[in-house]
């Protein structure tokens, strides 16, 4: 029951998140300019304590736009924004930064990304070791 509530919510805040933007482009009238010229992007992050998102109850989710300018519920939203524009919106792509320590307690932390990036579907899930190491990637895209 547990993981249907947490999909229920993601998807909500998902389709939230990626219709928000898109309902005033819709209604342009003939002859006028679009309002938006800019593929959407609008995403929706969690986080929780497990080892995959189905064991794990997410304990924070945070959304985050990034055009036509970095909006959403995400603390550092224009950090995020700029970081992942740097790597072409691919998660994959974020690395560790150089000089952090980090100890190897293992207290498997998850973070999925849902929604769409540049007009494409995204969807991405990745555990880290630990909080410290979750936040050692990027500047700011996972520290929420």
């Amino acid at each position: 029951m547990r993981t249907t509530a947490r999909w229920a919510t993601t998807i909500g805040m998902t389709a939230t998140a990626v219709c928000g933007p898109l309902s005033g482009a819709a209604l342009a009238s003939p002859g006028q300019a679009p309002t938006a010229l800019y593929a959407p992007s609008a995403l929706v992050l969690t986080v929780g304590h497990g080892e995959s998102a189905i064991a794990a109850t997410p304990e924070r989710a945070v959304t985050l736009s990034c055009a036509p300018t970095p909006t959403g519920t995400h603390p550092a939203a224009g950090a995020a924004c700029a970081e992942l524009r740097g790597v072409g919106g691919d998660f994959n792509a974020l690395t560790a930064r150089d000089g952090v320590m980090c100890t190897k307690q293992y207290d498997p932390v998850v973070v999925t990304v849902d929604g769409v990036w540049q007009g494409k579907r995204v969807s991405y899930e990745r555990t880290f070791s630990n909080d410290c190491m979750k936040n050692a990637y990027g500047t700011g895209v996972f520290s929420f």
